[in-house]
């Protein structure tokens, strides 16, 4: 019953910590036994005048003694739970990002974001209960009621018969509402999913949301989902207090009946006053552990819907890796009549063909949404559905192993993110060995250096995605760092936008070095970047619409010319009325 053999294979260490904890909880059910036959047995001579000092004693020390075992069998359980929830945790969260390592970073086309974080999250705590409460559980109330049979069958066998036949009821309940809790608990886990998507949308894009003044509209829908989870969980609730209902009139009443058989049996004469008081005594732990079994019931069906989530991420398809190539030292890369599209109803790139010869400077150009960061997003492995031919120094992209293709490409896009410390955190990722000598050599020459020198230096804090830096101040650190990266091919997709124009021009001179001796893609709407490029081509509706230099696609007296003579006239606006 809610046993997933495969989920508990997953977690072996965990095996030994639940059998710990099932012990535990036996030698505390062994040791309530003895006590009650001592109290018991202390009893009916009381009853009969017989007891004596020594029989007071000897009862007391017993159940002193049962009381100390229980306690230190309660630690023990604790403990043996804590373990196993610690196993159960460490062990799903590093196979997930084991899992997310080997789909790489084209994850994002099989699976959300948000889903992997609150799989990893909510799911393995989910997870963490069931293994560390749930699982002992299980097996402890299969144990129970068989070790008060073999007890009590000696003290009465028709009492014990019919309490252990009681106790199967509570089972038969809970089996009674799975499969129904188990469809709900799948809405509410797909409903708590899209709450989650919704969420991380809107708290992303809650500049801009204020800045259009949709935040009022987005807090309508935000309150729809919020709404709906709230729905779902009431539901979810009133059946977990349904069943709990349920099983405390079995548990209860099946107590019940055992204390009349028992009282009944002694009425006849079967049965001593010792052992009566002894059933009437333990019939409620008949039914305690399987009670409290049905009361984890939720628990058990919310980790079976989290494990059903996870493994569902662990089994996505990978790229095989056998045979996968390093990536080349004659670093031309060909696009040959390549297609794209995001969904089935909309085409993205139209069968474009692209050369990017090795130790060019080559541009892409074009209205936004023209598909120019969607060539950047293929070349680096991003986005790998696509149809056509890209390779590399001859070899196909995606049998380029994915290690080597991220070593030898650095994409530097508008942006770039910067994560929480400090300046020398942010660039030792471009370069693990590097020196603090080459730091400041990358930082000069994304000139931040004098910045930084009247701050606190590499130290200097950095909030997250570079909250506390400017923009112009964010790229040129993200610059520094892909200059440690030192890799065969660099891609600049918008490098310079949204920054102010010192900026601009000092990363674009950068750029233009970098180029001299590196293969360069500088991917831009603004044409005054492309201006120095080898080749450029100008994307249009998914399509190459035009290619070559800056002077011939001038000549040409095509979609370039118009838009830079758009730009040019746009950007000299200003000039040309202070000039009059």
């Amino acid at each position: 019953m809610m046993i997933n053999k495969r989920l508990i294979g997953t977690v072996e260490e965990s095996r030994k910590y639940i059998g710990g904890n099932v012990a535990f909880q036996w030698i505390s059910l062994v040791s309530n036994i003895c006590a009650m036959f001592s109290v018991t047995a202390f009893l009916q001579k009381l009853f009969y005048k017989t007891a004596s000092l020594q029989d007071l004693a000897i009862a007391a020390a017993v159940v002193i003694g049962a009381v100390v075992v229980r306690f230190l069998c309660s630690l023990g359980s604790g403990k043996m739970g804590y373990l196993s929830s610690k196993a159960v945790k460490r062990t799903l969260r590093e196979l997930i990002y084991k899992k997310l390592l080997r789909l790489g970073s084209s994850y994002n086309e099989k699976v959300k974001t948000s889903e992997v974080v609150q799989v990893a999250v909510e799911g393995t705590e989910q997870l963490e209960t069931y293994f560390g409460a749930y699982l002992p559980q299980f097996f402890y109330a299969m144990l129970a009621p068989l070790t008060l049979f073999a007890v009590l069958s000696f003290v009465n066998f028709l009492s014990a018969v019919v309490l252990l036949i009681c106790v199967p009821l509570i089972p038969v309940a809970i089996a009674a509402v799975q499969t129904w809790a188990k469809k709900l608990l799948s809405k509410y886990w797909g409903q708590y999913t899209t709450l989650g998507d919704t969420f991380l949308e809107n708290l992303q894009g809650l500049t801009t949301l204020k800045i259009y003044k949709a935040d009022e509209f987005k807090n309508e829908k935000m309150n729809e989902e919020a709404e709906n989870f709230r729905r779902i969980t009431m539901k979810v609730l009133t059946m977990q207090l349904n069943s709990i209902t349920i099983m405390d009139l079995i548990a209860y009443g099946g107590a019940a009946l055992g204390v009349i058989v028992s009282v009944s049996q002694f009425a006849l004469g079967k049965i001593s006053l010792s052992g009566c008081l002894l059933i009437i005594l333990l019939s409620a732990d008949f039914f305690i552990p399987m009670r409290q079994l049905g009361s984890f019931f939720h628990i058990a069906m919310n980790g079976m819907a989290a494990s059903d989530k996870i493994f569902k991420l662990l089994d996505l398809p990978e790229k095989e890796n056998r045979g996968l190539h390093e990536f080349p030292e004659t670093c031309e890369i060909k696009c040959e009549n390549v297609s794209f599209s995001y969904d089935e109803e909309r085409e993205i790139l139209h069968n474009i063909s692209m050369s990017f010869p090795a130790g060019s400077f080559t541009a892409i150009a074009g209205e936004s949404g023209c598909g120019k960061s969607t060539v950047a997003a293929l070349l680096t492995g991003r986005n790998t559905n696509y149809s056509g031919k890209i390779t590399v120094g001859g070899v196909p992209l995606s049998e380029i192993d994915e290690d080597s293709l991220m070593k030898n490409i650095t994409y530097v896009s508008h942006n770039s993110y910067l994560f929480k410390g400090t300046v020398y955190d942010n660039l030792i990722m471009g370069k693990p060995d590097a020196t603090e000598e080459e730091m400041w050599t990358a930082l000069e020459k994304a000139k931040l250096s004098e910045f930084l020198k009247g701050e606190k230096g590499l130290e200097t804090a950095v909030a997250e995605k570079g909250a506390n830096f400017s923009g112009g101040q964010c790229q040129r650190l993200a610059l520094a760092r892909a200059l440690l990266h030192d890799s065969l091919v660099y891609i600049f997709d918008e490098a310079t936008s949204n920054i102010d124009v010192e900026s601009e021009n000092d990363i674009m001179a950068q750029i233009q070095n970098i180029a001299k001796e590196k293969t360069v893609i500088l991917i831009s709407h603004r044409l005054a970047n492309t201006v120095k490029a080898d080749r450029i081509y100008v994307l249009s509706d998914g399509e190459v619409a035009e290619r070559g230099s800056h002077d011939d696609l001038i000549k040409n007296h095509g979609v370039y010319e118009k838009m830079w003579n758009a730009q040019q006239s746009l950007e000299n606006y200003g000039k040309e009325v202070d000039a009059k």
